[in-house]
């Protein structure tokens, strides 16, 4: 038949329609995740990517005063510099489109698009959130128990990140201990209570108590480092051991409680101590964001920029100025609620083979997207992504952990 579907129809349509359009697809709580830079994979020789750090400085100075004559130098003293080394995390998403929806497309690529929009879009969505998580938290899993009521697990306030949970129902789990060494078992979200920040389990691992720590299904150990877990290091980490070198340090700024703009400037004085001069995003968790709202408005009730006739209010950033120059706030649900963190972007790539995409690795034109299921009535499509997050200048990062709100 002329009209008959096919998976190359299949193809040729989701080519036209959304081959070049994934990035308009994103999730609206994704704020990181479009900022960091995508080293392209011609970029990468070798299976990892590799790039030269500064360590430290050159220090064969030698000195004398003007009436010294032909005077002895010292001996040189070269600066120290190291070659990092990442390798990208593989993530695959696999949803499926029934006969029924494929024949329902056919015809044209309007078609096409009317019949798939929501499944694309809800994989994109998905695939693009658990990488900005991983992005944040990435290798710190999604939040330590607070308490235990079987069937239930409520998560820590500090360690609570609401965009985590957001649709959460039927998630798989993993739960372990603070260690992460001892497995307790596997489990789904039935409900998630986002006011209490409970999640009621299908059932309770036996042996889970407080202080455990949950992940998503599978991903203990095999998740890339976020910015939590690069910032706050202590060893080894993309090949190089940050005990011997304090510019591969990050710094890690302990709050009084409700943050403030005079601690968020205090923080931001210890990445400037190791030579940051940049502009900064500040990410924080949306009840902080509030918080310095707050306070912002509190402070301009009275300046000369008050204008009675200005009936209009609101921000979606917050931006001042700092000894480093610009600062811009977001708010992100992907931060937990105790910690915030101060980042140049201009020091963070992310890295891997490839970004978000439907195509086939083998393809060699990128136009095959889909596979005939071998047991089902349908068509598999299939989202991947190979990168992870590497930071240049891990000393001019900072974090800030015991927010209280």
């Amino acid at each position: 038949m002329a009209d008959a579907h096919s998976i190359a129809t299949l193809d040729g349509n989701f080519k036209q329609v959304y081959a070049d359009k994934i990035k308009d697809l994103y999730a609206d709580s994704v704020k990181l995740l479009p900022r960091v830079k995508f080293v392209s994979r011609e970029k990468q020789p070798g299976n990892a990517y590799n790039a030269p750090v500064i360590l430290g400085s050159e220090h064969g100075i030698s000195y004398a005063t003007e009436d010294e004559g032909a005077f002895a130098l010292n001996a040189p003293i070269t600066g120290q510099t190291k070659n990092a080394s990442v390798k990208g995390t593989q993530m695959v998403l696999r949803s499926a489109i029934s006969y029924g929806a494929a024949f329902r497309a056919q015809g044209s690529t309007r078609a096409f698009e009317d019949a798939t929009k929501l499944t694309v879009k809800m994989m994109v969505d998905s695939i693009t959130r658990d990488i900005e998580r991983q992005l944040i938290n990435g290798q710190m899993g999604m939040g330590a128990i607070a308490s235990v009521s079987s069937p239930s697990i409520t998560i820590a306030t500090a360690d609570w990140a609401p965009g985590i949970y957001v649709g959460g129902e039927n998630m798989p789990l993993e739960i372990r201990d603070v260690t992460g060494a001892t497995l307790r078992g596997y489990a789904s979200i039935v409900k998630v209570d986002m006011s209490t920040r409970t999640l009621e389990l299908d059932a309770l691992p036996g042996g889970t108590v407080a202080t455990d720590v949950v992940w998503k299904k599978g991903s203990y150990g095999k998740e890339m480092a976020g910015l939590h877990k690069i910032i706050s290091n202590t060893g080894s980490i993309f090949g190089i051991n940050s005990a011997d070198y304090s510019l591969w340090q990050g710094n890690v700024y302990a709050a009084s409680g409700t943050l403030s703009f005079a601690e968020l400037s205090d923080a931001l004085a210890r990445a400037v101590e190791k030579g940051l001069q940049s502009k900064v995003l500040a990410l924080v968790n949306p009840r902080t964001w509030v918080d310095l709202l707050d306070e912002l408005v509190a402070k301009r009730q009275f300046d000369s920029s008050y204008k009675a006739e200005m009936g209009e209010s609101g921000h979606e950033a917050l931006v001042f100025h700092s000894q480093n120059g610009k600062i811009e706030v977001l708010s992100s649900t992907f931060v937990k609620e105790g910690f915030a963190f101060l980042v140049s972007e201009d020091d963070l790539l992310r890295v891997g083979a490839t970004d978000v995409t439907f195509k086939r690795p083998h393809s060699k034109d990128g136009s095959e997207f889909f596979k005939e299921l071998e047991n089902n009535a349908g068509f598999e499509l299939r989202c991947y992504s190979n990168q992870a997050l590497f930071c240049e200048a891990i000393g001019r990062q900072t974090m800030i952990t015991g927010i209280v709100n």
